[in-house]
């Protein structure tokens, strides 16, 4: 690889903003408590099944659609955040997912499901997760720092599934499943909370993105830009491969007869490793050519899950993969962030950033959709696997060749050079 030098611009004006300090603090907090959450769901498949008659498939369904809201709103709440800032998003945010964990937990198989753990709770996180955090984040630092601050909150915000996983498991054990979809949704109200403290509105993008003259223009300049495009699709295969391990890794591990606590810590050893993988990864970003390293985590995501499935399924096998599989889980976060960052400036970053999100959650729709229904026809997850391992491939290839050059459309190059 390369040495790959950003190019220089400068951020958004950070006057009505807290410092960087604070920001990254509040955004990782934020994102650890939303991401920790959304990835424990999982664990709530088999005491639901037990109790309520839900199948893999309606239950792989309703969290398919979750991931389908999540990324249907997330160009919206982009465009919110973009004109009115993080603050007052992210507190609404917090307390609709806090209502659909709650619905989840009150609302019945269908309805709590579907409308409370698949739309409210859809909703919740796209404006909680990673768009209007990592937008604040990167508007509170210098260029040459985005991508590496990025990572950083990245790392942060893997952390609380490693303790919420092997919480969540022990509170259905103990108390039921209800218990613990109580508790999950009043850590969910925190959320809005805690986000009173990462600033209002910020002040106008000073970067060339500032010529666009609207959002639409924007993202025109975007899908006419083909790495975009190659970024974009590439990213359906992350959703894929990412949901379908949180949703049904636990209920696999239960046929190939792997205890429910090692699918709990499981679920905390890729929390963990994520935190350093996407911190190294947003250091690695600095200095090499994101395409290439977004390439390389499809790769070896997809030699991971080929080797997991291939070889007979352990405790030893099951924590190695969780182990290798967080090293790559959020780290091309960062990379893909600092990549529209770098290419589109600030000014419209969340809506676009949003965009390139929405294909991610259709693939974690599928992801978490055909893998229950796999199950359920064929009584094996093995399609859902090699499905993985397939996409995953197509993602190596856009992303290794994709365009990554810097090519404003030629409204803005005009506009650039100050002729109309």
């Amino acid at each position: 690889m390369t040495e790959f030098i950003p190019r220089p611009d400068q951020p958004a004006s950070t006057s009505r903003m807290p410092s960087p300090l604070v920001t990254m603090i509040v955004a990782g907090a934020v994102l650890s408590l939303c991401m920790g959450l959304r990835q424990s769901l999982g664990l709530f498949l088999q005491p639901m099944r037990a109790e309520l008659g839900v199948s893999a498939s309606a239950f792989g369904f309703a969290l398919a659609l979750q991931n389908l809201t999540w990324g249907l709103a997330q160009p919206v709440i982009g465009m919110f955040g973009d004109r009115y800032g993080p603050r007052p998003v992210l507190v609404v945010c917090g307390f609709l997912y806090s209502a659909g964990l709650l619905l989840m937990a009150l609302g019945g198989p269908t309805i709590g499901l579907n409308i409370g753990a698949g739309v409210l709770s859809g909703v919740g996180i796209a404006g909680c997760g990673f768009g209007l955090v990592l937008g604040a984040v990167s508007r509170s630092v210098p260029p040459e720092k985005r991508v590496q601050a990025v990572g950083a909150v990245s790392a942060v915000g893997s952390l609380a599934t490693l303790v919420i996983a092997p919480v969540c498991q022990a509170i259905i054990e103990n108390d039921g499943w209800q218990a613990a979809a109580l508790s999950f949704a009043a850590v969910a109200a925190t959320i809005g909370v805690i986000a009173l403290f990462i600033g209002g509105k910020p002040a106008p993008a000073k970067d060339h993105s500032a010529v666009a003259s609207n959002t639409r223009q924007a993202v025109g300049e975007a899908i006419r830009h083909p790495g975009f495009v190659a970024m974009t699709l590439a990213f359906f295969a992350c959703g894929f491969q990412l949901q379908f391990i949180t949703v049904h890794l636990p209920t696999y591990l239960g046929i190939c007869g792997v205890s429910t606590e090692i699918g709990a810590i499981a679920l905390g050893v890729i929390g963990i490793a994520n935190a350093v993988g996407s911190y190294v990864t947003g250091r690695l970003g600095t200095r090499y050519r994101p395409k290439q390293l977004l390439a390389l985590i499809y790769l070896l995501r997809t030699v991971a899950i080929t080797a997991f499935v291939w070889f007979p399924v352990s405790a030893f096998s099951t924590l190695a993969f969780a182990a290798i599989m967080g090293l790559l889980w959020l780290g091309v976060v960062p990379l893909v962030s600092g990549t529209v960052a770098r290419i589109f400036g600030l000014q419209h970053f969340n809506t676009l950033f949003g965009i390139v999100f929405l294909s991610h959650q259709i693939g974690g729709f599928a992801g978490a959709w055909l893998g229950g229904v796999s199950y359920d026809l064929t009584g094996s997850y093995m399609t859902a696997w090699v499905s993985m391992a397939l996409v995953g491939l197509g993602a190596f290839v856009l992303q290794w060749s994709m365009d990554d050059r810097d090519r404003p459309a030629p409204g803005i190059k005009d506009s650039l050079l100050g002729t109309s």
